[in-house]
């Protein structure tokens, strides 16, 4: 049962997780969040580094035995075809909603450079023009992308820079309300991100350090994001992801998620119970859950060989993939575990 009367102490920073947010990031193209994060923990004191794969690596003390998790990349798209009335086809990178993301629009990104505006939208979709329109189901053979730009031809098109490949970014509409909720496209994973972001912040502000190292990922929503050269000392990887929130699941968005089992399998045992106990022991709102349609880095990491106990943590957030919402007491007990199970650690 969620605690509503839960303090969170995270309103001053928030402007991380927003900042992260407005950031394009679909998988393949997060170079642009990676600098921001490596931006913010160079300012924090540390020496983040980078990966041939263009991941980041951080580590906050010497001899790191915990590994944090998360993953910068997002849903989007990426153009396929250019149609003769100078509209896009469109591939999609990781699994969104379509109907969530359909009218929303969207920045593509040609490799020279440039950025147009445009919408995704259903094939032929005036109402007053196709009384079909409202019933069709939605895929990626019946929507297009609308550009912007006074064009009406595959030359037209041609003649901006655009070209097959470029990334297609979804707006992500991100807004932050009074009572603590925060709604936006791409919570999963940059409220992840954030939290390690934090947990980086309150270790910096210690200064004493700590044995972690920091990992954030850039091809999780494509299934090979956690696949890291973990530091030799590192024992237990802990991944923060979005916890599911659904008619299936018992977690909610003023609560931190912790994943016994999701598609790829059990979490390791030992490791699902101490985050428990160390949940129970410090009063931080938790559940536990079975995510029935669900797969994280921790997984790709062990398919990958790495041989280290995995957990898989995150704030519940709602209607994943689609529009989605989580609670500023989510994000702060998902924080707050981290930092207990970082004090045992030491």
């Amino acid at each position: 049962m969620f605690v509503r009367t839960y303090k969170p102490t995270l309103m001053n920073t928030l402007d991380m997780l927003s900042d992260l947010i407005a950031i394009d990031s679909p998988t393949g193209y997060t170079d642009k969040a990676i600098t921001y994060i490596e931006s913010t923990l160079r300012g924090f004191g540390f020496s983040p580094t980078r990966t041939t794969k263009g991941a980041l690596r951080c580590s906050l003390g010497e001899n790191p035995t915990l590994a944090l998790a998360g993953h910068t990349d997002t849903l989007g798209a990426i153009v396929s075809g250019i149609n003769s009335n100078g509209t896009l086809k469109f591939s999609l990178l990781g699994g969104p909603l379509l109907p969530s993301f359909e009218g929303g629009y969207v920045r593509i990104h040609t490799l020279d450079n440039r950025v147009y505006s445009g919408t995704l939208l259903l094939n032929d979709p005036s109402t007053h023009a196709n009384n079909k329109a409202a019933s069709l189901e939605r895929s990626t053979s019946v929507m297009h992308i609308r550009i912007d730009e006074e064009v009406s031809s595959r030359d037209g098109v041609l003649g901006l820079g655009i070209r097959i490949g470029d990334i297609v970014a979804f707006e992500p509409k991100y807004q932050q309300l009074p009572n603590g909720f925060i709604k936006s496209h791409f919570l999963d994973n940059k409220a992840g991100c954030y939290v390690l972001l934090e947990v980086a912040r309150h270790i910096a502000a210690s200064g004493k350090g700590a044995p972690v190292e920091l990992f954030f990922s850039t091809y999780e929503e494509v299934g090979h994001g956690g696949a890291p050269m973990l530091s030799p000392s590192v024992k237990d990887l802990l991944v923060i992801d979005m916890g599911v929130v659904g008619d299936a699941c018992e977690g909610n968005e003023f609560s931190c998620s912790i994943c016994a089992k999701d598609s790829g399998g059990p979490y390791d045992y030992e490791f699902r119970r101490t985050l428990v106990r160390l949940a129970t022991e410090n009063n931080i709102p938790h559940a536990i859950d079975v995510y029935p349609f669900y797969s994280s880095d921790g997984t790709a990491a062990w398919r990958a060989g790495v041989d280290v106990r995995v957990g898989l943590i995150g704030p519940g957030v709602h209607a994943s993939h689609g529009m989605e919402r989580t609670h500023i007491n989510g994000i702060q007990a998902t924080v707050d575990l981290c930092l207990a199970l970082i004090s045992k650690h030491h």
